[in-house]
């Protein structure tokens, strides 16, 4: 499956250019820890693989036939680069066969909306490390995912049309307690809602926040946008809680049913009496 079409909403076009410098120096300044090294897991037959790709929020995997195709190596060091990604490789026919590969093909798996993003042929045999670096960086979506401006261009190019943004200062006490409800409300709308953070601590977040009407004195706040046609509501919030998400969650997607109903009628020819 390739990639889905990417859409160019106005909050898109907001939130692209503000945070370039801010994330360029959190890329540093993670590729310098020195933390667990990460490891690329040998997928030997088709359980094994099906059974890697379901337990990661992001999967990425290279299916090769042949292993000493140089894109091998570089594959290989994006172990290194990403160790939040779980990474597997395999050139084991029947597990290539079981995933439509008849070449070489690079595939990324997101548990957040049930996608498969692949490269794959001559695509992938010619594609240099930063190309596939930056497949992987803009398009390893999670069940909550930090907005920054390598993540927006995942986020809208996703599937899921409804995101909804918790505007909060990851600074902030409540934070680690908010995040923990947040997450437990994103896995009741996996692959309907995609789940975003926005820190309010980082100055060019503002913008976000402005777009939306909200002051700062008004966060934390949740922000719920459709991006089909820009549409959308907030909520101001003293604490994050499951049944809040939920509800304020389920009466949008209420409204845009009871929208696209109401159009449908409208397009329906009336019969003459």
């Amino acid at each position: 499956m390739g990639a889905p079409r990417l859409r160019y909403p106005l909050l898109l076009l907001l939130l692209t250019c503000a945070l370039v410098t801010e994330v360029a120096a959190e890329v540093e300044e993670s590729s310098d820890d020195p933390s667990t090294a990460p490891v690329l897991l040998w997928l030997t037959d088709v359980p094994a693989a099906v059974e890697f790709i379901a337990a990661a929020e992001v999967a990425v995997v290279g299916f090769f036939q042949d292993l000493e195709i140089p894109i091998v190596s570089a594959f290989q060091s994006m172990v290194q680069e990403f160790p939040d990604v779980s990474f597997g490789i395999s050139n084991d026919s029947k597990v290539l066969a079981h995933y439509n590969v008849t070449g070489s093909a690079i595939s990324l798996f997101r548990l957040v909306d049930n996608e498969q993003l692949k490269l794959e042929g001559e695509e992938v045999e010619s594609l240099e490390a930063s190309k596939l670096s930056h497949f992987i960086r803009s398009n390893s979506l999670r069940l909550v995912t930090e907005y920054n401006s390598v993540t927006v261009l995942g986020l809208f190019n996703a599937m899921v049309e409804i995101h909804l943004l918790l505007m909060m200062d990851k600074a902030s006490p409540e934070y680690e307690e908010h995040m923990r409800h947040y997450q437990e409300a994103a896995k009741l709308f996996r692959g309907k809602v995609l789940f975003i953070l926005v820190d309010s601590g980082v100055m060019e977040n503002r913008n976000v926040i402005s777009y939306f009407k909200l002051k700062m004195s008004q966060l934390p706040a949740l922000a719920i946008y459709r991006t089909l046609d820009d549409k959308w509501d907030t909520l101001p919030i003293v604490e994050v809680t499951v049944d809040q998400v939920q509800s304020f969650c389920d009466g949008f997607m209420k409204e845009k049913l009871l929208q696209e109903n109401q159009e449908s009628e409208e397009k329906t020819p009336k019969e003459e009496l």
